[in-house]
């Protein structure tokens, strides 16, 4: 069995349970209020601006026997500069206020979440930022094919209200392929350990922030 499918197995239960959140349920089938979608935006905005430097702090500290691995998080970063602006654009196109969320403080989940990776890198093995995008990127993908178009029907919001989520549709498939072939590139039992075990650390915090977000079974329009 490949890495890549070894590590789906050993996150199964992890992603079974985020899956099984009743907003993200919810989300799958487009029933989601506002203040959710507002919500989700927020925590979004308060990981994915930590995006670059977390692969640039990981970059750093990757040994030279992974140089190919370097290579790949420098065009990651390249691909994901600057997506945290997205996330503001989007906020104020569905009537949230972007300097709020922005000068706001995340969810405890999402807190620690981010101070795991940056501990996790500064203090054990860098690769183990993989695991959070194992996590993100899948989510993502999810949410984007599965549920933006829904949403946004059912809020009757712009298009330019889901930047975020529809563009990390297409492009995290693709992102998902490319790891799919780096994963599979891991030989050393500590590097995939460490994968493995900041995938399930991520999933559960990931899935804490979601169980966070309001979530009252109601769904109301945008402000006109």
């Amino acid at each position: 069995m490949s890495f890549f499918d070894r590590l789906q197995e050993a996150t199964q239960q992890q992603r079974t349970e985020l899956f099984n959140v009743p907003i993200i349920r919810d989300a799958l089938e487009g029933n989601v209020s506002l203040d959710s979608y507002q919500a989700f935006l927020a925590q979004a905005y308060y990981h994915v601006r930590h995006t670059v430097p977390l692969m640039m702090a990981c970059g750093a500290r990757l040994p030279s026997r992974l140089e190919w691995l370097r290579e790949a998080v420098c065009e990651y970063i390249e691909d994901e500069y600057g997506h945290e602006k997205w996330v503001l654009d989007d906020i104020e196109a569905c009537g949230g206020d972007r300097d709020t969320v922005r000068t706001g403080r995340p969810s405890m989940a999402i807190e620690l979440m981010v101070s795991f990776l940056y501990d996790l890198i500064a203090r054990g093995n860098p690769v183990g930022l993989f695991g959070m995008v194992n996590v993100l990127e899948g989510t993502s993908i999810a949410l984007a094919t599965q549920a933006a178009d829904s949403i946004r029907e059912r809020l009757d919001l712009p298009q330019s209200a889901f930047s975020y989520l529809s563009s990390h549709g297409s492009l995290d498939i693709e992102h998902m392929q490319t790891y799919r072939r780096l994963m599979n590139r891991l030989e050393d039992p500590d590097d995939q350990a460490a994968v493995i075990h900041a995938s399930n650390v991520v999933y559960r915090l990931y899935t804490d922030m979601f169980r966070g977000l309001p979530h009252d079974g109601e769904s109301r329009h945008a402000p006109v």
